[in-house]
């Protein structure tokens, strides 16, 4: 009897072990670090001079060969200034902000090609991305919390170096609100004329694109 319970402890151990590494197989921490842009009245196109730096991580849990789930966060600044438009009204407004913002989300990934957990496989992959997130931001006009995104992008990672893997990925957030860039459509502290006020139709948005680093679980070492 004595036996029989040692032998059913160490397949129970052993079936454990094993559901464990498996899991582990499909866990994955990443590190991003790349730049962020606003559009917004301020910046009504993305222009690569107003590009700010931006850091973040994330976790990764690989559902399946071409869907993943992930959750992470990020921040950074972004910037802009009026004398540098085209826009007439702009350069009579001759407005600049920058704002600074933390972010977290939760996104969902399809990876186009199969990203396979075997020993020789050539593992690279472009992919879409698609979720919800929150930020929280301060410029000199509004400090803003509970701000929720809706982040969408795309992306392509490959795998260098098992585990490790390396991406490229460019994501746009998108948001309901009109004071990322301090200009809405009552731009606080300051008289309501033509040039202090935001235009009410277009909401703000943020880019954040970055190179990704990450590392994948494949195995656990049995202590």
């Amino acid at each position: 009897m004595h036996r029989y319970r040692i032998r059913t402890a160490r397949l129970i151990v052993v079936g454990l072990f094993i559901s464990f590494s498996t899991q582990a197989q499909k866990i994955e921490l990443g590190a991003t670090l790349g730049g962020m842009l606003c559009k917004g009245d301020v910046n009504p196109s993305l222009n690569p001079r107003f590009i700010s730096p931006g850091i973040g991580g994330f976790f990764r849990y690989n559902v399946s060969r071409s869907f993943s789930l992930r959750a992470g966060g990020s921040i950074g600044s972004f910037h802009g200034e009026d004398r540098f438009s085209s826009d007439p009204l702009q350069q009579a407004r001759n407005y600049s902000y920058k704002t600074n913002i933390q972010e977290l989300y939760i996104d969902f990934e399809y990876n186009f090609l199969n990203y396979k957990p075997l020993p020789k496989a050539k593992n690279w992959t472009p992919y879409i991305f698609g979720g919800i997130g929150l930020c929280k931001f301060n410029n000199d006009v509004i400090r803003a919390g509970g701000v929720v995104t809706y982040p969408l992008g795309i992306g392509v990672k490959y795998e260098i170096k098992r585990p490790w893997s390396i991406g490229l990925e460019f994501g746009t957030r998108f948001t309901r609100n009109d004071y990322l860039d301090g200009l809405g459509d009552a731009t606080f502290g300051k008289a309501l004329t033509k040039t202090t006020q935001g235009n009410p139709a277009l909401s703000d948005s943020y880019t954040y694109t970055a190179i990704t680093l990450s590392y994948t679980f494949y195995k656990i070492v049995c202590p």
